[in-house]
């Protein structure tokens, strides 16, 4: 996988952004295809960098990959339009390209002799875990979003197509926080150290329910790891991506911000709740992958208290910081 390219669709988003650093600092040549729907910031400053393509184009258009798979390893494929709200927004831009665009890269990848295919899912797909503590991946998947739906419908289609020729692997991400060239404020981590720091009243619904987070660089880690790992080892594959013991309610992240800003204003409000609640174990690519987490959450928010007070991010509230706001 050395002599060519890996292919990262969601190039210049918040994982892809993380992601594709972590490829070219470990030598890998890398083509990146995003429609830059959220602009180029995740990219920006790697326009000089020889090792690195930017394909601007969007994925529901096969030209977008034309000529290029015959040059390319591995995918890694993460472009989405992500996020519940996002996708309830435009139901059938969701399907077309989570599902159907989705599918049509997995029949040219196989086609074109691509090794690898990795493709970034969610822990989401669990939905509501009534029956089992932890949710592993062989705990039934139980959507409640089209967000899920169409990542559960996609990894259905990505298993079957494996084959000793072709590695298929499913990583069900955890929920996302942490630095990127692409930050997100719409995310849970990330949009409380905002509200708190910029001393504003965080208001929080939804405080007992359960969700497990891992950090932008530990996400785009196993992206790398399984993308190299012995494919008889990942192949046909599904990993959960984070650790077992970074399982927090919405009440556990409230008291972590408490104790770095004791005096800040946080209500818990009662709305038509976000119906999910899981926790899920990672013992599987523990044990497998040898992975684990570099990161946690207390961690990270003291990482971003700390970029905050660097300057690094002058405009928290900028459209192109969310994925449910203005597309720039």
């Amino acid at each position: 996988m050395t002599t060519k390219r890996i292919l990262v669709t969601g190039a210049a988003g918040y994982i892809g952004s993380v992601l594709v650093r972590r490829l070219l600092t470990r030598g890998h040549r890398v083509v990146g295809i995003d429609r830059l729907l959220f602009g180029d910031h995740g990219v920006r400053d790697l326009a000089g960098d020889p090792a690195f393509e930017l394909v601007v184009a969007d994925l529901r258009s096969p030209e977008a990959y034309d000529g290029l798979l015959g040059e390319v390893s591995g995918i890694v494929h993460l472009a989405a339009i992500v996020g519940d709200p996002a996708c309830k927004r435009e139901p059938e831009l969701a399907r077309e390209t989570n599902l159907e665009a989705s599918t049509s890269l997995l029949a040219a990848a196989a086609a074109a002799g691509v090794e690898r295919f990795v493709f970034g899912s969610t822990c989401s797909n669990y939905g509501r875990s009534e029956d089992v503590e932890y949710c592993s991946e062989e705990t039934p998947l139980n959507p409640l979003s089209l967000y899920a739906r169409t990542k559960v419908e996609f990894e259905e289609r990505l298993l079957a197509a494996h084959s000793p020729l072709f590695a298929t692997t499913c990583l069900r991400f955890a929920t996302a926080y942490g630095p990127s060239p692409r930050m997100r404020f719409d995310l849970t981590v990330n949009e409380f150290c905002r509200e708190v720091y910029l001393n504003r009243t965080l208001e929080i619904f939804g405080q007992q329910f359960w969700r497990p987070y891992c950090h932008t660089t530990d996400i785009a880690r196993a992206c790398v790891e399984v993308l190299t790992a012995d494919p008889e080892r990942v192949g046909g594959r599904v990993f959960n991506v984070g650790n077992t013991k970074e399982n927090y309610r919405k009440q556990d992240l409230a008291d972590l911000l408490l104790e770095l800003r004791p005096g800040a204003d946080i209500r818990f409000v009662h709305k038509e709740e976000d119906p999910r609640d899981y926790k899920v174990s990672f013992d599987r690519i523990a044990r497998e992958l040898g992975f684990g987490n570099t990161m946690t959450v207390p961690e990270g928010i003291s990482e971003i208290f700390r970029l905050f007070d660097e300057g690094a991010f002058p405009s928290p509230d900028a459209a192109h910081y969310s994925n449910t706001g203005e597309p720039v």
